[in-house]
């Protein structure tokens, strides 16, 4: 047996989403006198909503253009995007929505694509599975005839909906219905939880002699069972207000015979759910969405493949290496260098390949002012690359200045087309420079940040322009300017959501502030550019007038000086801010300290943040902190169990004092807190090794039933996310997401190796175009190594694959609860 061969069991399914919500059209108007809404948009993972964009006023056909990416930590049936209309007095109402089950995501995966949007009827929107157990039974009747027992024992429900963001009341109406019968019964309601034990037995009389003249609920006459059906109605207690429905599932008896029958069902929406409204008087959304499942294999598995992409700089030509091909055979490039980056980056060899497909592309490169200015795979690369190591950077960087250019905005408007009567052009070009002068200034003087692998790029990037265009002088500076200034801070500054450094995208008014701001800083940075001859490159005419102000030789030495010192490999002295880096903030609830009872009024609303040296929570996002824990007295951050207080999604951070627990808004963000807290708390050298999972209430431990507070934990702590940059990355994560792009693209492949044998048999020159016209083929010979090697070790792990996958399908028993069965069981 191959090494690794016996651990199937160590398989990771990792899922994750990302994409874009672009736009609205065609919203259905108000009924009122003002005919305009203001709406925005959720993401709905099933029930529980995990993303939500900023209101756009008084609008039907509103943009969005906010961009999401996160991990989903758990299975889901459905990925819905909901429209609301923002209501001051009252509840926000739904205006529509578009409902995709995740069996069909892949789809759309990487398209823009329009989406009618459909009715929100209460009646379908669903979620949850039941654990049911039927069997008929015969019994003998009083007279001596026989008649037949249903038994219905309704065990649990798992993963109800939330209810306004707390756990529901459920309980659950057991029918047996048929044309001429509805004998219906009901369970207990069950308090605050979304996982009800019900644990109830129900027992119906199905068929009967004739003879048997006891009253019925039912007609006497012998019901024919091929139309009798069980039906399980899930509802949330309203008390003072009306039950919510929330799902049912239906089992014709017909399929029950004389042995118990057991499984779990996924909860169904009503039969009459979105049937009553036409599906195109709603408006549609337009979407772009990509949903990545990926069953990551131990370690081992990867180590041919991880080599042969780790070699890739040191081979000759570069075109010819497997991570080069990887980019030429995929169909969005996206795809294949999110995770080609990150690999490299985790191994140290990033600078290599960077360095080697940028002197490939600078052979090409004609003219000095075009320098990296395409969407080649090396500035691709490079642009990654800065997202993923320069997430601190911007923050410490731009995060203070954007915060208040968009918290209070000023009028920065200059271009005459644009102006309104009122304005006044000469205060709103001294607002502009107001702010440009400070962004410029901001980021001229942080390259004491600029993490090391981004100087090292850039090191590299300076020399190989210097040696193509020996004879240009300003071509050193152009050559990282590109990306620094124009792919860096320029678009931090114009997307400052996109880079995490605002919430939403800005509105209209503030989003043409930060362009005008960001063409500014692009033409700073572009060094060399500010001469007066080259004003007249300018297309507008009013950023021409504008950047007269600018034509100070202080501002060309600054940028010269700082892009000198950003290109730089000499050892930096380690950074000494003034200020702590903001690395998460939000409202979350946070349970009060010390309390033993279980209530609602325990749980208060409170704005938490994150920074590299402690957490904090205060009463109001502008208020001063109630409660600090330093990040070096975090002993362990883990999840907390739901049924300590009947709450979903809460994580305990467990310090010197009493654990905080801590309820998040949904799964994704409590992923993202616990991942932050762990990265930040990884290396403290108090770490717990084991915590408890649940809550002390009452005397004892709920988990381990220990009756000392502070007893030793009963679980082992999960481990938590590394502090470094270069081992937060998940190799074996992304070397299984290059394996499955290289077997989705197996064809190309092969027609990439038929085009190299080809061109190794016939050296004479190629007169028509042919199948191999769009792959760059340098090395014949060198190109159909690499291309067999692939080929190899992609082949090795599609037989993992299928090993992995035929042992998940027999283990994952069809009505078990990791695969319920799914609608009316016929």
């Amino acid at each position: 047996m191959a090494a690794g061969e016996g651990s199937e069991e160590e398989v990771r399914v990792l899922q994750t989403l990302r994409g874009k919500i672009c736009q609205a059209k065609n919203l259905v108007p108000y009924s009122g006198q003002n005919k305009m809404r203001d709406c925005f948009c959720t993401i709905n993972l099933d029930q529980e909503e995990v993303f939500r964009t900023q209101v756009v006023e008084k609008c039907l056909s509103p943009f969005f253009g906010e961009e999401f990416y996160f991990e989903i930590p758990r299975t889901f049936q459905c990925l819905s995007f909901y429209i609301y209309e923002k209501s001051v007095l009252q509840r926000d109402l739904r205006i529509g929505k578009v409902a995709i089950k995740k069996e069909d995501l892949s789809k759309y995966s990487g398209k823009e694509t329009w989406f009618m949007l459909q009715p929100v009827d209460s009646n379908s929107e669903v979620q949850g599975k039941v654990h049911l157990e039927l069997k008929l039974n015969e019994l003998i009747t009083d007279n001596g005839s026989v008649c037949q027992q249903l038994v219905v024992h309704l065990k649990e429900c798992h993963g109800l909906p939330l209810i306004n963001g707390q756990n529901c009341d459920p309980y659950a109406t057991v029918s047996v219905v048929g044309p001429s019968r509805n004998d219906q019964k009901k369970t207990k309601v069950k308090k605050k939880t979304s996982n009800p034990q019900f644990n109830e037995t129900f027992y119906f009389e199905v068929t009967r002699s004739s003879s048997y003249t006891k009253k019925s609920q039912f007609q006497v006459e012998e019901e024919d069972i091929e139309k009798l059906e069980v039906r399980i109605d899930l509802w949330n207690n309203g008390n003072l207000v009306q039950d919510l429905f929330l799902g049912e599932i239906k089992i014709p008896v017909k399929v029950l015979g004389s042995d118990s029958f057991q499984a779990w069902y996924l909860l169904q929406p009503r039969d009459n759910g979105n049937k009553s409204s036409k599906t195109d008087d709603h408006g549609s959304l337009r979407l772009n969405i990509c949903y990545a499942e990926d069953y990551v294999l131990p370690s081992q598995y990867y180590a041919s493949l991880r080599n042969l992409l780790l070699k890739s700089s040191e081979v000759e030509p570069i075109s010819a290496s497997s991570a080069y091909i990887l980019a030429e055979v995929c169909r969005d490039k996206y795809d294949a260098i999110l995770p080609l980056v990150r690999l490299l980056i985790h191994h140290h060899k990033l600078v290599q390949f960077i360095t080697a497909v940028a002197e490939l592309e600078l052979t090409d490169t004609q003219e000095a002012n075009t320098i990296f200015r395409g969407n080649s795979l090396a500035t691709r690369c490079l642009d990654e690359m800065m997202k993923i190591v320069g997430k601190h950077y911007l923050k410490v960087t731009l995060k203070p200045i954007l915060d208040e250019i968009c918290d209070n905005p000023k009028p920065c408007e200059i271009d005459p087309l644009k102006l309104k009567e009122a304005d006044n052009v000469e205060i709103h070009q001294e607002n502009l420079r107001f702010y440009v002068d400070k962004v410029f200034s901001t980021v001229v003087q942080s390259s004491i940040s600029c993490p090391k692998l981004m100087c090292d790029v850039f090191c590299s990037l300076r020399r190989l322009a210097a040696e193509r265009f020996s004879n240009d002088p300003h071509v050193q500076y152009s050559a990282v300017s590109s990306f620094i200034f124009l792919r860096f801070f320029a678009v931090a500054v114009v997307s400052p959501h996109t880079f995490h450094l605002r919430p939403h995208h800005p509105d209209a008014q503030t989003s043409r502030t930060l362009t005008l701001i960001s063409k500014a800083i692009q033409t700073l940075g572009s060094w060399g550019s500010l001469s007066k001859s080259k004003l007249s490159s300018f297309k507008e005419t009013f950023m021409c007038e504008f950047f007269k102000m600018f034509q100070e030789e202080a501002y060309i030495e600054a940028v010269k000086k700082f892009l000198d010192e950003v290109s730089s490999t000499e050892t930096k002295e380690p950074s000494v801010m003034s200020e702590s880096i903001h690395l998460k903030e939000g409202e979350m609830y946070k349970r009060a300290q010390g309390r033993t009872r279980i209530g609602k009024k325990n749980f208060k609303k409170r704005w938490f943040c994150l920074t590299d040296r402690e957490l904090t929570y205060h009463k109001q996002q502008d208020k001063d902190p109630i409660y600090t824990i330093p990040i070096k007295n975090i002993l362990a951050v883990e999840k907390l169990d739901e049924n300590a207080f009947n709450r979903k999604n809460m994580f305990q951070v467990i310090h010197a004092e009493k654990p905080l627990y801590v309820q998040a808004n949904n799964c994704v963000e409590a992923s993202e807190w616990i991942e932050a807290l762990c990265r930040k708390s990884r290396y403290n050298e108090s770490r717990l090794s084991v915590y408890h999972p649940s809550a002390f209430l009452n005397g004892n431990w709920l988990c381990c039933k220990a009756t000392s507070e502070n007893s030793e934990g009963c679980t082992p702590c999960t481990v938590g996310v590394p502090n470094d940059i270069q081992i937060e990355i998940d190799g074996d994560r992304e070397a299984e997401r290059i394996y499955s792009l290289f077997a989705i693209n197996m064809p190309k492949l092969q027609k990439m190796e038929e085009a190299c044998e080809s061109i190794a048999v016939y050296q004479g020159p190629r007169k028509e175009p042919d199948d191999y016209s769009n792959f760059k083929i340098e090395d014949s010979v060198a190109t159909f190594q690499t291309l067999k090697q692939i080929i190899s070790v992609v082949e090795k792990l599609d037989e993992h694959h299928d090993r992995h996958g035929k042992k998940r399908s027999s283990s994952a028993k069809y009505g078990s609860e990791e695969n319920p069965i799914v609608g009316k069981i016929s």
